[in-house]
C-alpha cells in the first residue's frame, strides 16, 4: 500500500467513524439515560437521507435555498417528531421489561418502513452534492479525494465538540449526566425526569437524522437503510461504553479504522473483524471502555 492509498484509506476511516458516532450518540444517550433499547434508531438514520431526498428540490425550487437550509429544515422536523414521538410511544416504555422495548421498538421498524414504501416507494435515489463541493483533492498523480467527505468530517467534528461542551458545561448537560448515573435522585431533586427525557430522545432523534442527511449524498438512499448501521452502532455503544458519549466517539473510530482498513487488507474476513474486537474488548473490560455519563 502506498502513501496515497494510505492516506485516503485514513481520511475514509475518520469520516466513517464520525458519521458513525452521530448515530452511536443518540443510541447511547438514549439506551444509557432512558433504559430503552430502541431498535428503531437505525430507522431515524433512513428518515434522515430521505428526508433530504425529499427537501432538496423543495427548498430549492420554493426558498432559493441549498442543501445547509435542508439540513437546518431537516433537523427541526426530527426534533419535532423526535418529541412528539417520546411523548406518544416512549415514555410508556420506561417501566416496562427490554424484551417488551424490542418487540416495541420493532413494530415500530414496520411502521417507519410502510410509511416510507407509501410516501416515496421502494426505489433507490439520489441526492446531488451542491457545486461549491463537489471538486476534489489532488493527492497523487492518479488519486483524488472528494471534498465532500471532507465537509461530512468537519461538520461530524463540530457537532461532536457542541455535544461536548453541552454535556460538561451546561446545567442540561449535568442533569443529563446524573440521570444515566441514577435517575430516582435526581428526579427527587426536583428535576422534570420526563422533560428531560423527552429533551434527550429529540436531540438523540435529530442527531441520527442529521447523521442520515449528511450522509445521504454519498450513500444513496435506499429503503432498510437503517438497520446496518443500527447493528454497528449497537457494538459502539457496547464497546464504548453504555451512556458513555467519549466512549461513543473513540469506539467510532476505531471501528472506522478496523472496517475501512479490513476490507482492503483483510477483505476475506472483514465482515468478522468488528465483531472479534468487541468480542476482545468485551474479555478485558465487561462494561466497555468508559462509564456512563463521560
Amino acid at each position: 500500500m502506498d502513501f496515497s492509498t494510505f492516506l485516503i484509506q485514513t481520511l475514509n476511516s475518520v469520516q466513517y467513524g464520525l458519521l458513525l458516532f452521530l448515530v452511536a450518540a443518540g443510541l447511547t444517550l438514549i439506551f444509557g439515560i432512558m433504559g430503552v433499547i430502541n431498535l428503531a434508531h437505525g430507522s431515524f438514520y433512513m428518515m434522515g437521507s430521505y428526508l433530504a431526498f425529499a427537501l432538496s428540490p423543495v427548498v430549492a425550487n420554493s426558498f432559493g435555498g441549498g442543501l445547509i437550509s435542508t439540513f437546518i429544515i431537516g433537523l427541526l422536523i426530527a426534533i419535532i417528531l423526535g418529541y412528539i414521538l417520546e411523548w406518544l410511544f416512549y415514555s410508556y416504555l420506561y417501566e416496562r421489561d427490554h424484551l417488551q422495548q424490542v418487540l416495541m421498538t420493532y413494530g415500530l421498524i414496520l411502521v417507519i418502513e410502510e410509511i416510507r414504501s407509501l410516501l416515496v416507494g421502494d426505489d433507490v435515489h439520489g441526492v446531488p452534492i451542491p457545486d461549491w463541493l463537489s471538486a476534489s483533492i489532488k493527492l497523487s498523480e492518479v488519486m483524488t479525494y472528494p471534498v465532500y467527505r471532507l465537509f461530512i468530517s468537519g461538520v461530524c467534528i463540530l457537532l461532536a465538540l457542541a455535544m461536548f461542551l453541552v454535556l460538561s458545561k451546561t446545567k442540561l448537560g449535568m442533569m443529563i449526566r446524573a440521570g444515566s448515573v441514577n435517575r430516582e435522585m435526581i428526579q427527587s431533586l426536583g428535576v422534570n425526569i420526563k422533560f428531560l427525557y423527552r429533551i434527550v430522545f429529540a436531540a438523540g432523534i435529530a442527531i441520527a437524522a442529521f447523521a442520515g442527511m449528511v450522509a445521504a449524498p454519498v450513500s444513496s438512499v435506499y429503503p432498510g437503510m437503517g438497520q446496518g448501521v443500527l447493528i454497528i452502532c449497537f457494538v459502539i455503544v457496547v464497546i464504548g461504553g453504555i451512556g458513555s458519549i467519549k466512549g461513543a466517539l473513540i469506539a467510532s473510530l476505531l471501528i472506522g479504522f478496523i472496517d475501512t482498513f479490513g476490507k482492503v487488507l483483510l477483505p476475506e474476513v472483514a465482515g468478522v473483524l468488528v465483531y472479534v474486537f468487541m468480542a476482545v474488548i468485551l474479555l478485558w473490560k465487561p462494561s466497555g471502555l468508559f462509564k456512563a455519563g463521560s
